[in-house]
């Protein structure tokens, strides 16, 4: 089951030529006054070196008609996943500035980014390509249903709440039937959402993997499974609940009915997010998750 690491992006013009300014578009979530205040604090820092585009806290600016450098998204990480939906396939590097709570993925505090900002533009930065998912509801044959991912899929059961049955296939074989209360295939950069919440492994971001795990599995032998992103998986619901539903970066893409087949495979695109020094999986999780401890070391 392969892993492997991403191509890393080289470093745009901008990064490297201080006479070029990168176009900027500012993101955030319309209902939080902590994003208005920071915006209002950090926005003369960011035009000093870059054109901001649009300040959008609608989530409604459209990539496909103007060309971006890069997105800041002020907010936590559920406002990153709403700037990859609203990119689309025309998916621009990220740059996340933490004005939530935990923030996986908007690493960065403002006063972290004020110190951040002008080392960008001295190159110490890289883009890196993450991996995102395409999941296609098939219904009676056609395709009623497409998405991209950036942290999982997931069938989830709902009222009645009867046990799932749902077969598994890889590369068109049949691995498994699941008897469980629903299933995740989550991205490295979603394996620290639903997937941890039910017990499914952290990955390392870089990694192209995805895993899947089922929530509540009714044989103590099912555990969660880590394959290569390239693998092309099927699911099957034998028997949906009345509201079993595909949800998607925790939206419900739509209600599952008998015979409906989801498939989910590696997108064309991929999630660009821009590392700024100092920012790593490791110091994510040890600041996000409290890991603690020491480590004894023995003077020679």
């Amino acid at each position: 089951m392969g892993t492997g690491t991403p191509k890393e992006v080289s470093l745009p013009q901008w990064g490297t030529d201080p006479k070029v300014r990168p176009r900027v578009v500012i993101l955030g979530v319309p209902d939080r006054q902590r994003v208005r205040v920071e915006l209002e604090r950090l926005r003369p820092v960011i035009a000093e070196k870059a054109d901001i585009v649009a300040e959008d806290l609608n989530f409604q600016f459209d990539f496909s008609s103007t060309k971006i450098d890069l997105v800041i998204v002020l907010g936590g990480d559920g406002s990153i996943l709403q700037s990859a939906r609203q990119m689309g396939t025309n998916q621009v590097p990220v740059l996340g500035v933490n004005c939530g709570r935990l923030g996986f993925l908007a690493a960065l505090s403002p006063d972290d980014f004020l110190t951040a900002w002008p080392q960008v533009f001295q190159g110490c930065f890289e883009i890196i390509d993450y991996v995102m998912l395409k999941t296609t509801l098939i219904r009676k044959g056609e395709e009623v249903a497409s998405q991209l991912v950036l942290n999982e899929v997931a069938v989830l059961g709902g009222p009645p709440y009867r046990i799932l049955e749902i077969d598994l296939y890889a590369d068109g074989e049949l691995a498994t039937r699941y008897r469980c209360d629903g299933l995740i295939i989550a991205t490295p950069v979603g394996s620290t959402a639903h997937n941890l919440s039910a017990g499914g492994p952290i990955l390392r971001r870089r990694l192209q993997a995805v895993v899947i795990s089922p929530i509540s599995p009714h044989t103590l032998t099912y555990r969660p499974l880590v394959d290569s992103a390239d693998t092309v998986f099927e699911l099957l619901v034998t028997e949906p609940n009345a509201s079993t539903g595909l949800v998607v970066d925790g939206r419900i893409l739509s209600e599952l009915l008998p015979g409906d087949r989801i498939r989910v495979e590696r997108a064309d695109t991929t999630f660009k997010m821009m590392s700024v020094e100092g920012q790593n999986d490791y110091r994510s999780l040890r600041e996000k998750l409290g890991w603690g401890g020491s480590v004894p070391f023995k003077r020679s």
